[in-house]
């Protein structure tokens, strides 16, 4: 099969468009063939060396697609050739073919296009597993989102919105924010001329954010702390501004507050916080929302597996809004 390679680590430029070994279907898994891929952050920092797949995944880029079942493993059922879905992966998504754990599967939601769907496991699962499931964002408490304009960040939009909380954001310019506003953000911050920790307790009488999701890391994780309420919850689940950095625990424990650092990547499929819970939770308590429309995937644009070094060269500038998907080559 053919698939996006790199040829070293590097730029955009190391990507590639050749042939690669096809997948093997295991016990447990199905094998899809891929309609398209959605672009992540993470998949950056494996082109360029900095992110390893974990042991036994798909050196091949890529951590959701969507696409049609082809092959059924042994020990696989509720799930038949033919069938449209999305999946959660850990690698392989940037190729026509890929090997999934049929537990890590979704169905296409009625109502999303199957290229579309692409842009959603990977989104959803992350938010519902950190802001949900991990956080406990609940009604009438304030939910900030660093990137707001982000794939990650227009879905934690909406799905905090669904929730009833108020939402803040921060992104990189008007539009940006205007398109945040449309999604039910209403504390908009541009990050490159305000102050977050100054206009979020601002608009919220001194209060702060009872969560924040991050994707910054080491360089927003002082000001991050400032910002919370007294209860408040800190979710970091990127790097962009570093890895290392100091954390004032006094004024964290005056605040009786909490910060976790997670990884979806990294999960096993199986047990407690595993790949399949998660993914279990999202179909019973996020898809009807997906399939009746109050929930939906952003797509900025779509390029061809071939121009995959476009599409991270985009993603590095952040000139888009939500998702890049990628289409196998005809």
């Amino acid at each position: 099969m053919r698939a996006v390679t790199i040829s070293e680590p590097g730029g955009p430029e190391v990507l590639g468009w050749g042939e690669v070994p096809d997948p093997v279907c295991g016990p447990g898994e199905v094998l899809v063939d891929v309609v398209a891929a959605a672009v992540n952050r993470a998949d950056l920092l494996q082109r360029r060396g900095n992110y390893p797949p974990p042991p036994g995944a798909s050196a091949v880029l890529g951590l959701e697609c969507s696409g049609v079942i082809s092959e059924v493993g042994p020990g696989v059922s509720g799930w038949s050739v033919g069938d449209e879905v999305c999946a959660l992966l850990s690698g392989g998504g940037y190729a026509e073919r890929v090997a999934v754990p049929a537990a890590q599967l979704l169905p296409r939601p009625s109502g999303v296009e199957l290229a579309t769907a692409a842009a959603l496991p990977e989104v959803v699962c992350t938010v519902w597993s950190n802001v949900f499931l991990l956080a406990g964002l609940r009604a009438g408490e304030v939910f900030l989102v660093h990137g707001g304009s982000s794939g990650i960040g227009t879905m934690a939009v909406q799905l905090a919105v669904r929730a009833g909380a108020r939402v803040a954001v921060t992104a990189g310019s008007p539009a940006k924010l205007d398109f945040c506003r449309e999604l039910g953000a209403d504390i908009l911050v541009n990050y490159r001329d305000e102050d977050f920790v100054e206009r979020v307790r601002t608009a919220t009488d001194g209060h702060g954010a009872d969560v924040v999701l991050d994707i910054m890391g080491a360089k927003y994780l002082a000001r991050n702390v400032d910002v919370l309420a007294t209860g408040g919850r800190l979710v970091s689940i990127g790097m962009q501004g570093g890895t290392k950095a100091e954390l004032d625990l006094g004024k964290l424990m005056r605040k009786r507050g909490s910060v976790h650092a997670t990884a979806l990547r990294s999960r096993p499929v199986e047990g407690r916080g595993g790949k399949a819970e998660i993914v279990a939770a999202v179909r019973h308590d996020v898809w009807p929302d997906v399939e009746r429309g109050a929930v939906r995937p952003i797509v900025d644009r779509r390029l061809p597996m071939s121009r995959a070094g476009e599409a991270h060269a985009l993603i590095e500038a952040s000139d888009h809004i939500g998702k890049v998907l990628l289409l196998p080559d005809a």
